[in-house]
């Protein structure tokens, strides 16, 4: 029976709005930026099938880098070809990116900021339950059959209890995908989708050269991506601090697999130890500032950067130092979306590869869960201690140090985006204002 005509394709400008309110409302890290990636372009507007968007993700969880970036890179690609890619790219990472400058400077000229942290208490709460709706809903599509939910199951216990680095746990369920692909016959990314055809599977049945096409212009313009990455690097290596800045967040740029945790560590010892950008309580505060501003997490880096520059030559440094840091952070990101993406696309009916991402599904399921579990630990209580036996390593709250203004207010937003159905954007606004409110009051 042939499915009903979808709606128009979504224009360029109207991708553009879509990609402006998601880089507004992307707070929370990864899995609750996802959520929101998700609730908009396929539950809400149907413009790309959930198996297209979680064959893109699984892809994206592969890549050095912020993924939620990279996905967002990626989906706006298939609609609109390089520029969609680079548009929704950057309006991710814009909003947070002037948010972070401008905190950067704040917190280099009057020290902490309670107002900002007062309005935002409120929204990290709301973002704590954002990230389980992603989880459940992620988990009710992907995991179809006894193996994907084993591989999610040990996914989660690997990078929770174990500790394991995150592109070994992610390499694991593709090549178990790979070696048995019978087992993912029935979901996973490949899962069939009832229904009227989302718009761009239509558009790609009405006309199958689109995405050869598309993929002649991403290979020339990642090579272009590249090649601005590497410029200013070669130009201002060996130099003081621009130099350094340059190289070293460059070299993050290859090694950050599984988020900006997986190098946090890292970071924190060279840029306070090795270079003197700042110090170790100035990586903190940067920390909490990125936790709290839309955006990818790694944004940090930015602040970091701003501390380097500021060093030097005072705020001008700083915010030359916090953009160059951004550059070369950045440009990398869609130079791996627009040279794989083609690539990756040509292997969407490729049964054992289309398994082996599948794979990558299902562990994803583990790695949001322990996003949830890490974010919520640490929302909800003040201390969280580290306990270890043997090779397992579990962090533990300390159940004296339960803030209840903060689940007070994870309460609220489930009620709000559960039980009343109000929709992200207003659970954001009233959970927001409840946490301002109720810091004032402290105050």
């Amino acid at each position: 029976m042939d499915h009903p005509t979808p709606a128009a394709f979504p224009s360029f400008r109207e991708a553009l709005k879509v990609w402006w309110r998601i880089g507004l409302l992307s707070f929370g890290g990864p899995a609750a930026q996802i959520a929101v990636m998700h609730r908009e372009v396929v539950e809400q507007r149907a413009w790309i099938s959930d198996a297209r968007f979680l064959h893109a993700l699984n892809f994206c969880m592969l890549l050095p880098g912020p993924e939620a970036q990279q996905l967002a890179t990626y989906l706006g690609w298939l609609l609109h070809g390089v520029r969609g890619g680079l548009a929704a790219g950057l309006l991710f990472i814009l909003p947070g990116a002037a948010v972070m400058l401008a905190l950067s400077i704040l917190y280099v000229t009057l020290g902490t900021v309670p107002l900002v942290a007062a309005l935002f208490f409120g929204l990290k709460c709301a973002v704590l339950v954002v990230v389980v709706e992603a989880l459940l809903r992620v988990a009710k599509r992907a995991l179809k059959g006894a193996l994907p939910w084993l591989l999610a199951g040990l996914a989660f216990l690997a990078l929770f209890a174990l500790d394991l680095p995150f592109p070994v746990v992610v390499l694991s369920a593709a090549l178990v995908g790979f070696l048995l692909p019978d087992a993912f016959a029935g979901g996973g990314h490949g899962a069939a989708q009832s229904g009227p055809p989302a718009m761009l599977d239509a558009a790609i049945l009405a006309d199958p050269g689109r995405i050869p096409r598309m993929a002649r212009q991403a290979r020339t313009a990642g090579l272009i991506a590249l090649a601005l990455w590497v410029w200013p690097v070669a130009l201002l290596f060996g130099g003081t601090p621009w130099g350094d800045i340059a190289w070293f967040f460059s070299k993050l740029a290859v090694v950050t697999f599984g988020g900006a945790y997986a190098v946090l560590a890292y970071v924190a010892q060279e840029a306070v130890e090795g270079y003197g950008w700042l110090t170790a309580a100035d990586m903190l505060a940067g920390l909490g500032l990125a936790e709290t501003t839309p955006g990818p997490l790694i944004l940090v880096l930015q602040f970091v950067g701003f501390l380097g520059g500021h060093a030097a030559q005072g705020i001008w440094g700083g915010v030359l130092a916090s953009l160059l840091a951004l550059w070369v952070t950045f440009a990398p990101c869609f130079a791996w979306i627009f040279l794989g993406a083609p690539f990756v696309e040509r292997l969407h009916a490729e049964p054992r590869l289309k398994a082996a991402l599948a794979g990558v599904t299902a562990a994803v399921v583990g790695v949001i869960a322990n996003l949830a579990l890490w974010f919520g630990l640490r929302v909800l209580f003040a201390r969280v201690e580290s306990v270890a036996a043997g090779p397992i390593r579990i962090g533990v709250p300390v159940l004296d140090s339960l803030n209840t203004d903060a689940l007070l207010l994870s309460a609220l937003a489930a009620a709000c985006l559960f039980g009343l159905r109000l929709g992200l954007l207003r659970t954001l606004g009233i959970t927001a204002a409840a946490g301002f409110l109720m810091r004032a009051m402290i105050g």
